[in-house]
């Protein structure tokens, strides 16, 4: 083969070879699941239901077996609740030590948009709890 015909079958040799890369990876892309963070979220009723199912199943639960274990979940919820109540106002205080840091060091404007921006995120943040249910913990 001459030359200049060697170096054009690489370059299409190269054209080929960079052409089938793209091609998979758009196609590892393409074929992807999307995850969304609101989409299948469970209610805790559901997951409860579900994981007491799997646990039926697969553990061969006698109903009164399946009735301790409900016991246990409820008894489990009520303790993560306990300790979730207790810890609220420590870690309200270091929520609140952090907002006073970062004001000690704006300006007066910057003060004011800063204001703004936490009652912004406090808005979406009570709307996003309203529109989900309850985190039960199991």
């Amino acid at each position: 083969m001459s030359r200049p015909s060697l170096s054009t079958g690489l370059y299409v040799l190269l054209v080929f070879a960079s052409g089938a890369v793209v091609g998979a990876f758009s196609h590892r892309l393409y074929t992807l699941n999307s995850v969304s963070a609101s989409s299948g979220r469970r209610s805790p009723e559901e997951y409860r239901k579900k994981y007491l199912g799997e646990m039926k199943s697969r553990l061969n639960l006698n109903p009164e077996q399946l009735a301790k274990v409900n016991e246990i979940l409820d008894n489990t919820d009520k303790r993560f609740r306990e300790v979730r109540d207790r810890s609220a106002p420590e870690m309200k205080s270091i929520q609140d030590e952090q907002v006073d840091s970062i004001g000690a060091i704006l300006s007066s404007t910057q003060k004011e948009e800063y204001q703004k921006f936490r009652e912004e995120r406090a808005k979406r943040r009570k709307q996003q709890t309203s529109d989900k249910p309850a985190a039960s913990a199991h």
